[in-house]
């Protein structure tokens, strides 16, 4: 039988990452008594190897099949080696399945505290009314239940406690924001972003990322060390480790419960209310109860989706909140398997091994299926790139001896960009519980089905077509495209999975990630997302996750909940 907790709280908020690190932050100042469950460690400053030397691991981070016997999926994922790899789950004891016909690769599951803000790549963009009200654009799928002007103050607010770095461009579909001074562009970026506004009339900036430039709140600005998914000890990029969890933390009113495995949402047996959580502790694997008057899960999309289907009951036989049946359907990711590369002039550039190193270069704009511009025929919605310029040593010189070593000194200088697009929810693109295999703790496992549509796969396409075209313009020499098909190595930003909209019957949550069914039990991940656009997700996730806990305090306040 579990065991019991006496002590009750306000509010459960399951996972520690870019959302549940702000709902924690956002509650606990307000006052309210807040339960933090994480499934993994702590994080410390101590843990941080971003000034480490190869040579000083016992195997100089060159031995990946180490790191692969016990992460044969998380090592895929390129952050994910010996620096890190204690940081991320262990496929064999946590695993998922896929159809034979269908593989997905689930990357950057982390047990610590922070989650994916650990190693993420930063890149913080704001959605617009055109993906907001994207089904109005081209009649596809569903508008969201909310607008840019519900959302914008919201962004205002994350964006001045995160720092996001970036340049102001005036693009309605791709709005401004509160920004710090841009991290400069190179000299080969700098050419390839005028001859591309120039000849084609596309924009090319400085990314918008999560890197200070200036200091804020006591962290540093970045010094351009470069390996940022190894940690950071001047706390210069966004981890919610150690920014609004340990202001949750700080408040006195936050309490964190580590190596916490989260099993199902616990139940009220006399009214339609959750009481609080049942989870496994990792350690002792013993299960616990602990209580409050409401639950937020923030664990990630399929964390989160698992959580609710594995918490069914009598009333709820296919899933907690799933009175619609959507739970678990329309998943989506951003396909980012098309794109480009080739050299440019080097301006006097010298490689070296020593840096600086930028956190981020260049983002290219979405420009296909836009205002006062004919439909592009050949699919829906867009695709923007995420792209940088490198200046290396000729590690393929020809020769040895003297003319070797010179030869290897001539640097060459390169930009590659890399698309990513959105995925048009499908229902067949769906979770589900796996009834055959558990997890080490006794949990059941998700079966993962997912796979590129056509539209997908016309979208691709045109990602290589439109590299090798703006490289080109730009005066690239020695260009190469690609264009993969996606399976099975999406771009982790999975959502959609227990859908926000104003129709109950077609949908999980409200416009605030209040689940439909249950009045007590919000759901504050990407998994709400009506659709998912091809910016970067988690500038969005978290300016959600403030105005829904804003919501949710006024709802206890008049006790309506």
């Amino acid at each position: 039988m579990p065991q019991q907790k006496n002590h009750s709280y306000d509010v459960i908020v399951v996972g520690s990452g870019a959302s549940g690190g702000w709902a924690c932050k956002r509650l606990a100042e307000a006052g309210l008594k807040v339960a933090l469950l994480e499934a993994g460690r702590t994080q410390s400053d101590k843990n941080f190897t971003e000034h480490k030397p190869a040579f000083e691991l016992k195997y100089r981070n060159r031995a990946p099949e180490i790191v692969r016997k016990t992460r044969p999926i998380q090592v895929k994922f390129g952050v994910c080696n010996e620096y890190t790899y204690n940081w991320f789950v262990n496929d064999l004891e946590e695993p998922y399945t896929t159809p034979a016909d269908r593989p997905f690769d689930w990357m950057g599951r982390l047990r610590m505290t922070g989650g994916r803000t650990n190693v993420w790549g930063r890149v913080s963009l704001r959605f617009s009314d055109w993906d907001f009200k994207a089904a109005s654009f081209d009649g596809h799928g569903e508008n969201w239940p909310l607008g840019y002007k519900d959302i914008k103050p919201y962004y205002d607010l994350v964006e001045k406690y995160v720092g996001i770095t970036g340049s102001a461009e005036g693009l309605e579909h791709l709005p401004d924001g509160q920004f710090q001074p841009p991290v400069p562009l190179t000299c080969q970026e700098t050419l390839f972003r005028n001859r591309v506004k120039e000849r084609l009339g596309r924009t090319v900036m400085p990314a918008r990322s999560a890197n200070l430039t200036k200091p804020i709140n006591g962290r540093g600005p970045c010094h351009f060390c470069g390996p940022c998914e190894r940690g950071c000890m001047t706390h210069s990029y966004f981890n919610s480790a150690f920014t609004t969890v340990a202001d949750a933390l700080n408040t006195g009113n936050c309490t964190l419960i580590s190596n916490a495995m989260v099993h199902r949402v616990l139940m009220d047996p006399d009214r339609n209310r959750t009481r609080g959580i049942l989870y496994i502790d990792r350690n002792t694997r013993q299960a616990r109860e602990i209580y409050a008057r409401a639950v937020i899960l923030c664990a990630q999309s399929q964390e989160s989706v698992r959580i609710l289907l594995n918490s069914a009951t009598p009333q709820y036989s296919n899933g907690l909140a799933n009175s619609s049946g959507v739970l678990g359907h329309y998943l989506t990711a951003h396909i980012r398997s098309g794109g480009g590369s080739g050299e440019f002039p080097i301006f006097g550039a010298k490689p070296s091994l020593g840096g600086p190193i930028k956190p981020l270069g260049i983002y290219i704009a979405r420009f296909r299926n836009l205002q006062n511009a004919p439909p592009y025929k050949k699919f829906l919605r867009g695709f923007g790139y995420e792209g940088e310029s490198s200046t290396e040593f000729n590690w393929k010189a020809p020769g040895f001896g003297e003319a070797y070593k010179k030869a290897l000194l001539e640097p060459r200088t390169s930009i590659g960009i890399t698309g990513f697009g959105e995925v048009l929810p499908r229902w067949d693109n769906f979770v589900e519980l796996d009834p055959s295999v558990k997890d080490i703790y006794g949990i059941p496992v998700l079966k993962i089905h997912m796979s590129d549509g056509e539209n997908e796969r016309a979208m691709i396409q045109d990602m290589g077509d439109s590299a090798g075209e703006m490289l080109e313009a730009a005066g690239a020499k020695n260009i190469r495209t690609y264009a993969h098909p996606s399976a099975p190595r999406w771009a982790l930003h999975e959502a959609g999975i227990a859908r926000m909209g104003a129709d109950q019957k077609k949908s999980v949550l409200n416009q605030f990630q209040q689940t439909h069914d249950i009045k007590n039990l919000f759901v504050m991940d990407a998994s709400g997302f009506t659709s998912n656009p091809c910016q970067n997700p988690t500038l969005t996730i978290m300016a959600l996750c403030v105005r829904s806990c804003d919501y949710l305090m006024s709802e206890l306040k008049r006790n309506a909940i």
